[in-house]
């Protein structure tokens, strides 16, 4: 496993990264890679099967400036911006039991990330719902996945240092929810931990046997990719259909 601590400028870029990874380690021609990554601007991304007009406050978003863009897994709405790190795990399948599926892949990336940041806090962390990290119930990270015949993409956000109440303001309530969140606001449902990015990032790395760098991603693959896909308008508002990714 190498790491990789790249964030682009421009959302769509952020998010055909991740795709581009998941590209090549499944041709072979990447090892799996741990990537860290952070969007210097705001911005909404909903999952693949999400509905932008049931899931975003819309107005509000064009009001704050806040682009929406549509990631290619599962999972729910996000809010992306400063103060919240993202990982982005991209793992090879082949025959290993745990990687299997998406049921004992939830499982196995949730357990090694909630050992991992629990023993970075010093407390308790509980898995929640399908992917969420929570602390007393009140959640931390979420996480979706997306998996392809030979290798997986498993990512998440981790809130450090977020402004909590612009959650509320850019996302509706969730179309679907876990029964622990239990009707909550985003402000009373989402917290930060108090840990620096630094210490996430070499908390995780350790736990995932990260040895070494991995090699420069091709940027003006990125940029097709973002330019052909995550910009584009019929990719952003594409109808909803069923994910074959998941939560």
């Amino acid at each position: 496993m190498k790491t990789l601590d790249l964030s682009f400028s421009e959302p769509a870029l952020n998010l055909a990264c991740d795709e581009v990874l998941l590209d090549e380690v499944h041709s072979g021609n990447r090892e799996p890679t741990l990537r860290f990554w952070e969007s210097p601007s705001l911005f909404v991304v909903v999952g693949y099967g999400n509905d932008i007009e049931r899931e975003c406050q819309t107005q509000a978003c064009q009001k704050l400036g806040i682009p929406i863009l549509r990631r290619s897994s599962g999972g729910g709405t996000v809010l992306q911006g400063p103060g919240c790190l993202n990982y982005s795990l991209i793992l090879q399948i082949a025959d290993n039991e745990k990687t299997g599926n998406i049921g004992t892949t939830n499982c196995h990336v949730m357990r090694t990330n909630r050992d991992a940041l629990g023993q970075a806090l010093g407390q308790a962390i509980e898995i929640e719902g399908h992917t969420d990290l929570a602390i007393d119930g009140v959640k931390f990270s979420g996480n979706a996945q997306r998996r392809k015949r030979d290798a997986l993409l498993f990512h998440g956000t981790i809130l450090l240092a977020f402004d909590l109440p612009l959650i509320g303001q850019a996302l509706r309530l969730p179309s679907s929810e876990p029964d622990y969140r239990e009707g909550r606001s985003h402000e009373t449902f989402c917290r930060n931990i108090p840990l620096t990015p630094e210490v996430v990032k070499q908390a995780l790395g350790q736990s995932w046997l990260c040895g070494g760098q991995a090699p420069p991603i091709d940027a003006g693959k990125v940029q097709r990719l973002a330019g052909e896909k995550y910009s584009r308008p019929d990719w952003i508002h594409r109808r909803a259909k069923r994910s074959q990714a998941s939560e």
